[in-house]
């Protein structure tokens, strides 16, 4: 069912983060856990620099697809989604992108066609990048801060530990899933099983 692509991709499945090990396992990386986790299950690493990315190439349910991780740090994220999505010439539709979500709870998933950046700044510049928010994403909570007065970038970039850590790994492998699902059998079936 999965296979190593050649020729035209047809989606671009985009995981937000940002690079660099004092990053990993953060709130903020909730993409990245999930991309690897696709690419675990699709037997691919993903590890090829490109669009100032880490990629690689696959399929899924007969689709091939890049799969990304921007290198770019997250307010940038539109420079290297939109360079590829203008390279494949990949309408807005066919680019999902997978985030994090302060405002679900930790673990829980929500799939969507398209919508707002939500005070996201990796979607919002992904919309900027594409011209539209007609795109489908995936989000993973990563839950609230405790208490309003905690700094939103001091939560985002907070590390997920013991049971925490347990719960998002189970998440990022559901948000893998439901790429697949999306992927292969579209987005009601998606947003069925994984809302």
């Amino acid at each position: 069912m999965f296979l190593k692509s050649s020729g035209s991709v047809t989606w671009l499945l985009v995981f937000l983060g940002n690079p660099g090990p004092r990053y990993d396992c953060t709130r903020h990386n909730a993409g990245f856990m999930a991309g690897d986790a696709l690419g675990a299950k699709l037997g691919v690493r993903i590890d090829r620099a490109r669009f100032h990315a880490l990629t690689a190439a696959a399929e899924i349910g007969g689709e091939k697809v890049l799969l990304m991780k921007p290198q770019t740090f997250m307010n940038l994220s539109g420079d290297a989604v939109g360079e590829a999505a203008r390279f494949y010439k990949i309408p807005p539709e066919h680019v999902l992108v997978v985030s994090d979500e302060v405002s679900l709870p930790l673990g829980k998933l929500r799939v969507r066609m398209k919508g707002s950046a939500g005070g996201h700044n990796g979607l919002k510049s992904i919309i900027a990048a594409l011209g539209s928010d007609a795109f489908p994403r995936v989000r993973i909570g990563v839950g609230a801060p405790p208490h309003p007065d905690y700094d939103m970038a001091d939560w985002v970039l907070s590390v997920f530990r013991n049971q925490d850590l347990l719960d998002m790994r189970d998440a990022a492998d559901r948000a893998a899933e439901a790429v697949i699902t999306y992927v292969s059998t579209g987005p009601e079936r998606a947003m069925n099983r994984f809302n």
